[in-house]
């Protein structure tokens, strides 16, 4: 698990196709503080594995899955990327609880300038779209971030001074890929209503058991009771 707060900016130094999938190594010095084989970095927001290291480098292998859903394919030499070490036992939850398995892609529409902040509108695909929520939280390339509004697909989130200049969110370039994952606690609420997100409108379907091993939980269980 990650937090979504950025610990380093770092450096692309090589990208390898490997039978679809992709080893990259990355230029770093933060995160190898105690770096050991087999810990989880997130590189944009995806999780990677810790393969091999030395003092200011290591590699991971990116497999074709993470490849299809992430931005990590369209990334060159010289490429910049937000990293962050796994989460502690202890440590304080800054952010947002992140799984580090991006969702898929969205792409920077926009970057405006709004007093001290920079506000960013990026478009999601629909299958993600209905995740996002007004105040809610998202992760953008490894970002945590509030979410400020949401039109149909699109949303804007703002980006205040240290932000801007502790990650790479404000040197995408306007059109670009950027990772999406979205807050978990959605994906599950969805799931366990049985939401079927193949049409709109929604509809939930009544054989969901509720949690007591009674009648059906639905909609309007949950307005009945208060939840919604």
């Amino acid at each position: 698990m990650f937090t979504g707060l950025i610990e380093e900016v770092a450096t692309v130094r090589r990208i390898e196709s490997v039978r679809d999938g992709a080893r990259i190594e990355l230029a770093a010095k933060r995160v190898l503080e105690d770096v050991q084989l087999g810990d989880s970095i997130a590189v944009n927001g995806v999780c990677l594995t810790v393969t091999t290291f030395t003092s200011n480098a290591f590699t991971a292998d990116a497999v074709p899955e993470t490849m299809r859903r992430t931005n990590l394919g369209r990334l060159r030499p010289g490429a910049r990327v937000n990293l962050e070490r796994a989460l502690r036992v202890g440590d304080r939850l800054g952010g947002h609880l992140v799984s580090g398995h991006v969702d898929g892609v969205g792409i920077l529409k926009d970057r405006v300038p709004e007093g001290n902040a920079v506000v960013l509108s990026v478009a999601a695909p629909p299958a993600l779209a209905r995740y996002i929520a007004e105040k809610g939280s998202i992760c953008i390339d490894g970002v945590s971030l509030t979410v400020m509004d949401v039109q149909e697909s699109t949303f804007r989130v703002s980006i205040i001074p240290h932000t801007g200049l502790a990650t790479t969110l404000l040197t995408v370039p306007v059109g670009a890929e950027v990772n999406l994952e979205c807050d978990v606690i959605a994906k599950y609420v969805e799931r366990l209503l049985g939401l079927d997100t193949s049409s709109r409108p929604h509809t939930v379907r009544a054989d969901v058991a509720s949690p007591d091993g009674g009648g059906g939980m639905n909609l309007e269980f949950l307005r009945e009771n208060g939840f919604i």
